[in-house]
């Protein structure tokens, strides 16, 4: 299989658009919009706080669309693009703390050798109703955890919690929150 971050050191704009899709540089000697993270940040990034291996990330290539929105895509495809949507957001950049979707979380969670922590079905159904809870047992660092179920003996990555002072808040969007039956 070709490897599609061939190019991604092809055209950026000069600066951040919110209308199109600019692919991000690969890494910070490239960066042509201040601010702007790498390539190479972001994998890192995935590393070091979920540990999910860089290497499953090498298929894919990166993309900004307006202030710190990242999104992935399985495809080469030319830059920029004034397009409405371009494969999966997996990030919001350009904040004191860089936040997964809920959707990369879906996706890649699995992947993910750090910071889970897996819910009873009672919490779980609380999570994905969008409700915060009490939470004491995570004794990790603070900060936005992939938050997992278990059903029908496979444990499934259902989304991201922000877990600060012993509490577990839900970041389900309000559009996907649901009763778990």
């Amino acid at each position: 299989m070709k490897n599609r971050r061939s190019s991604e050191s092809s055209e950026q704009s000069q600066s951040n658009d919110g209308h199109q899709f600019d692919r991000l540089p690969a890494n910070a000697d490239t960066r042509v919009v201040d601010q702007r993270p790498t390539r190479k940040e972001v994998i890192h990034w995935w590393k070091d706080t979920y540990g999910i291996k860089l290497s499953v990330w090498d298929q894919f290539t990166f993309w900004e669309k307006g202030n710190g929105k990242l999104w992935v895509c399985a495809d080469n495809l030319p830059a920029p693009m004034e397009i409405e949507a371009l494969g999966l957001r997996i990030l919001r950049t350009r904040q004191d703390h860089w936040k997964p979707s809920t959707n990369a979380v879906q996706r890649f969670g699995h992947l993910a050798t750090k910071r889970r922590i897996s819910l009873t079905r009672k919490e779980a159904g609380q999570f994905v109703a969008g409700n915060d809870q009490s939470l004491p047992r995570w004794d990790g660092e603070w900060g936005y955890l992939i938050v997992e179920h278990e059903y029908a003996g496979i444990s499934a990555s259902i989304g991201v919690g922000l877990y600060l002072h012993g509490e577990l808040r839900s970041t389900v969007p309000k559009t996907r929150q649901i009763p778990l039956p």
